[in-house]
């Protein structure tokens, strides 16, 4: 179980800012676009330490994120293209955000211990690597064992309830770390639960398809 599963209900209430982008004839890959810079905007925040902004735009991000697929089922707008950029999106955003954070220079364990800043740095590589992997994976298992039916523009896969800290998690603990000033504490618990979230992919993958 993880936020995923409760994607639907997020989207429904945004569903009134998705008629107002529909009114606007703003395209879902436009809506894309948006939740790209408002991401970069969010990343350049982070790396000036300008973190409660900075979590107003990843929210942002967020927003824009999810609503794309609703402005695309209201107007007919689903294109493969459009769903690929979309994931070209999401990740771009992934990575930058946490990036920024590790090119702020801010202290994450070597405020606890005295460890050179160089182990600040890959405790946010492994936060990037996690956040990327742990959702590349999907694309992968799509390509390989074939899944093709898609649900609203989105493919429709048994692991969309696998692994207990998704892409949405990420976002709440960098906005929730944003908000009360422990951006440290978020980049800690993406690098491990990201990590051990793939882990549960893969050991699920290795049960299901040997």
């Amino acid at each position: 179980m993880n936020i995923t599963a409760l994607r639907p209900r997020f989207i429904g209430y945004l569903e009134p800012v998705a008629d107002v982008f529909v009114r606007l004839r703003i395209t879902p890959n436009q809506i894309s676009l948006l939740s790209l810079a408002a991401g970069i905007v969010c990343a350049v925040l982070f790396f000036q330490r300008q973190f409660l902004p900075g979590a107003f735009f990843l929210l942002l991000s967020a927003v824009f994120d999810l609503i794309d697929g609703s402005v695309a089922r209201k107007t007919g707008a689903h294109t493969n293209f459009g769903a690929v950029f979309d994931w070209i999106v999401d990740k771009y955003v992934d990575a930058l955000v946490i990036l920024g954070i590790g090119l702020s220079g801010i202290q994450i364990v070597s405020q606890f211990y005295p460890v050179p800043p160089v182990a600040d740095f890959c405790i946010v590589a492994l936060a990037i690597i996690g956040s990327l992997m742990n959702t590349f994976i999907k694309p992968v298992v799509y390509a390989e064992i074939g899944y093709r039916e898609k649900v609203e523009g989105k493919i429709d896969d048994p692991l969309e309830g696998v692994g207990f800290f998704g892409r949405p998690e990420t976002f709440v603990v960098l906005i929730t770390g944003g908000v009360f000033g422990i951006i440290w504490a978020a980049v800690i618990i993406i690098a491990v639960c990201t990590n051990l979230s793939a882990l549960q992919r893969i050991i699920y993958l290795y049960r299901t398809l040997s």
